[in-house]
C-alpha cells in the first residue's frame, strides 16, 4: 500500500510547505484540497496569507483554486514531481449537479497528471424523496462517466455521511451502474462512524471493483444532554487515530482480505498534537497494523 495525505486535513501549510513536509514524514503522495475557499485573499489563486481564519473547511491553506486550476496545474505538477510526490487523487468539492463545473476540474485533473477525482452525489437532507433523488443523481453520473472517459480519468464518489450513499452497499448499489474503469468508489471508515456503518470486510467485498480509494480518520459519539423525552443525546465528533471508534486493524485486515493493495490517504481532523507530530505518529502508527 502507499499513503497520501488529503490536505484539506493540514490547514495550517502552504502547498509548498505541505509538499517538503510530506516527504519529510515518509509520505508517497499527496492528495490536493480544490475548491474556492471564500475566506481565500485577492483573486482566489493565493493560497497562503489567509490571516487568523485557517481551519480545515474554511481558510484552508493548503488548497488549490478550482477557478485557476488549469492554468495553476503546470506548477504545482512540476513542485510535487520534484518533492517525490504522486498524486493518485484531487479532492475536489464539484458536484454531479453541476456539469460545467464537472468538466472544468476533470481538464485541471488531466493537467496535473493524476489519474482520479472526486466528484461529490447530493446530500440527503429528508426534504426530498430518496428514490428520486438518487435516480436523478444516476442520470447525471451518467454524463460525469462520459467525461471522465474523454478525459481519461476516474470519478470517485465517496462514502459519506448526509449523502445519498452514506453507506458502501448503497456506494455499491449506485456504482454498479457504471464503467468501474471511470468511476469509483472513496471508502471512508471516519465517515462510518456518523453513518452507514457496515462491517469492513462485508463493505469492502460488495464494493468489488469499484473499490478506487481509501480515506482513513476516526470519530467518535458522546452523550452531550438529555432530550425532553428523558433519552440521552448522542454527538458525533472527529477524534485521532488512536482515540476514535474506527477500528484499524480490523480495517486493514479487511483491506488485505479483499486484496485491496491501492492508495490509503488520511484525512485527520483531530487537533490534540500539533500538524507535524500528528502526521509522522499516524503514518507510524497505520504501518505498525500492516
Amino acid at each position: 500500500m502507499k499513503f497520501a495525505i488529503f490536505t484539506v486535513s493540514t490547514p495550517e501549510w502552504t502547498p509548498e510547505e505541505a509538499v517538503v513536509a510530506l516527504r519529510a514524514a515518509g509520505y508517497d503522495g499527496v492528495e490536493w484540497r480544490v475548491t474556492d475557499d471564500p475566506l481565500m485573499s485577492g483573486s482566489g489563486r493565493t493560497v497562503a496569507g489567509h490571516g487568523p481564519n485557517v481551519g480545515f473547511w474554511q481558510g484552508n491553506r493548503c488548497t488549490l483554486s478550482l477557478a485557476s486550476l488549469v492554468d495553476d496545474a503546470p506548477r504545482i505538477r512540476a513542485m510535487t514531481a520534484a518533492a517525490g510526490l504522486a498524486m493518485p487523487n484531487v479532492g475536489t468539492y464539484v458536484s454531479c449537479e453541476e456539469p460545467n463545473l464537472v468538466e472544468h476540474a476533470m481538464k485541471g485533473v488531466q493537467a496535473l497528471g493524476a489519474p482520479a477525482l472526486r466528484v461529490r452525489v447530493p446530500n440527503y437532507d429528508g426534504t426530498s424523496p430518496y428514490l428520486a433523488l438518487r435516480d436523478r443523481a444516476l442520470g447525471q453520473y451518467r454524463d460525469v462517466e462520459a467525461l471522465a472517459r474523454q478525459y481519461g480519468l476516474k470519478a470517485l464518489i465517496e462514502m459519506h455521511m448526509n449523502n445519498i450513499v452514506p453507506s458502501a452497499s448503497a456506494c455499491a448499489a449506485f456504482a454498479r451502474h457504471f464503467d468501474p474503469n471511470h468511476v469509483g468508489i472513496i471508502h471512508d471508515c471516519g465517515n462510518m462512524v456518523f453513518e452507514g456503518y457496515e462491517q469492513y470486510r462485508l463493505g469492502l467485498e460488495v464494493l468489488g471493483p469499484y473499490l478506487a480509494h481509501v480515506h482513513v480518520k476516526s470519530a467518535k459519539w458522546e452523550a452531550v444532554g438529555v432530550r425532553a423525552d428523558g433519552s440521552t443525546e448522542w454527538r458525533t465528533s472527529f477524534a485521532s487515530l488512536k482515540s476514535g471508534i474506527v477500528d484499524l486493524r480490523r480495517l486493514m485486515d479487511a483491506l488485505r482480505a479483499v486484496g485491496y493493495d491501492g492508495w490509503i490517504a488520511f484525512e485527520d481532523f483531530s487537533t490534540e498534537q500539533p500538524l507535524a507530530q500528528r502526521i509522522r505518529d499516524n503514518l507510524a502508527y497505520l504501518k505498525s497494523l500492516l
